[in-house]
């Protein structure tokens, strides 16, 4: 079932779950995905940057529009930290029923702009908007960017925005970072400035760079009222690390349906972990009420 972002969020705000969204820059990894949300019975959110988008092209999309109409399960494809106004069109006119404009690392002023615009347009096709405000850290190894530091989100301007813009979902700096953090890097969740942007806000919001933080801390962001967290490196590592111990264990393998299995299982345990992490198992049944 195909949905936007506004009416699958809407869902996991009253019920207190958050809803997984992977990065999705394969075939093999939409398989996993798909496979797991449906025995788990999750809702889930498939998402491309605009690089992944960029090199799947809108075939992959096409093959996600149909893995959501085959299913109950809810499904959102999302287009993750949109870079300008012509990505998050292309977007959706490819099928895409959220899209994110990313421009926090601009003037505020300039940021409104932008994603009002992004707004108008969107919304006139149905699909969702999500925004950032304030900056996500990074580690030196994901596409998706970030900044060195940590510009943590002002809950008084967060809300200013969100009444400027229009936005439909928020993506809130709380201290994470995107990629895998290395050994000497820890991150440290700023809760104290969530439960402010909670107690202020009235739309969702999003955690961003969501890979590797504590357990702990992502189980408390959900109770706090995360509503959707991203997920794109550790999928992606626990695919490619079994990959190359497949084909190291078996170089004489050539065909996909050798190779891919055991990745996409590897994939899947991890898939599943996050899942029960957000406490989005068996919530598909709120959305048929």
């Amino acid at each position: 079932m195909l949905m936007n972002m506004k009416e699958l969020l809407k869902v996991a705000d009253e019920k207190g779950f958050a809803v997984p969204a992977f990065n999705i820059g394969s075939d093999q990894l939409l398989k996993a995905v798909m496979q797991k949300v449906k025995e788990m019975k999750s809702p889930v959110i498939l998402e491309l940057s605009p690089d992944e988008f960029n090199f799947v092209e809108t075939s992959l999309v096409k093959s996600m529009i149909y893995e959501a109409s085959r299913t109950d399960v809810p499904v959102v494809i999302h287009l993750d930290h949109g870079d300008k106004y012509e990505t998050v069109v292309r977007a959706i006119q490819a099928g895409f029923t959220s899209v994110m404009i990313d421009a926090s690392k601009l003037p505020y002023e300039e940021n409104i702009e932008i994603t009002k615009k992004v707004c108008e347009v969107a919304h006139l096709a149905n699909v969702s908007v999500e925004s950032e405000l304030g900056t996500i850290g990074t580690t030196g190894n994901s596409i998706e960017g970030g900044t060195v530091g940590v510009i943590y989100t002002d809950p008084d301007q967060a809300k200013d925005f969100v009444e400027k813009t229009g936005i439909d979902t928020l993506a809130v700096a709380i201290g994470t970072a995107h990629g895998i953090y290395p050994s000497d890097m820890k991150p440290e969740l700023r809760l104290d400035i969530l439960q402010t942007l909670k107690d202020t806000l009235d739309i969702p919001l999003v955690l961003h760079g969501g890979s590797s933080n504590k357990d702990e801390e992502i189980a408390k962001a959900v109770k706090i009222g995360i509503s959707k967290i991203n997920i794109s490196s550790d999928i992606k590592v626990a695919f490619y690390e079994k990959c190359r111990e497949v084909l190291n264990a078996h170089p004489e393998y050539r065909e996909p349906l050798e190779i891919y299995p055991e990745p996409i299982e590897a994939c899947k345990k991890v898939i599943g972990e996050k899942i029960t992490l957000f406490d989005s198992a068996d919530k598909v049944k709120y959305y048929y009420e």
